[in-house]
């Protein structure tokens, strides 16, 4: 049975940094591909950044240079990195695994806020 659960999410002001992260059970984050998407209120959940199996990243335009997605397979996690936060970051983000079908975490807030 393949679980994400996703923490890290937090209060913020514009500017500044958090590191999200996403605890895989049921398979090796190694062995799939792992991506991290967010919701807005109001919007339609939407990719942030992606890794495949062999490691490749990829990420959205509007977080280039600012967010940084990697894993640990020593503890099985997917990590997103975030700086220079905007108040447009706002939102739920997820974990998404595409393993066994598919997986999706519950969601950790990001608010980014002065």
């Amino acid at each position: 049975q393949v679980q994400l659960v996703e923490s890290g999410g937090d209060l913020v002001q514009p500017g500044g940094s958090l590191r999200l992260s996403c605890a895989a059970s049921g398979f090796t984050v190694s062995n799939a591909y792992m991506a991290w998407y967010r919701q807005a209120p109001g919007k339609q959940r939407e990719w942030v950044a992606g890794i495949t199996g062999r490691g490749a990243t990829d990420y959205r335009d509007f977080v280039q240079d600012r967010f940084t997605i990697s894993r640990n397979t020593a503890n099985n996690t997917l990590w997103l990195e975030m700086n220079s936060l905007k108040s447009e970051d706002t939102a739920v983000y997820y974990c998404y695994a595409a393993a066994k079908g598919g997986a999706w975490g519950q969601g950790t807030q990001v608010t980014v806020s002065s």
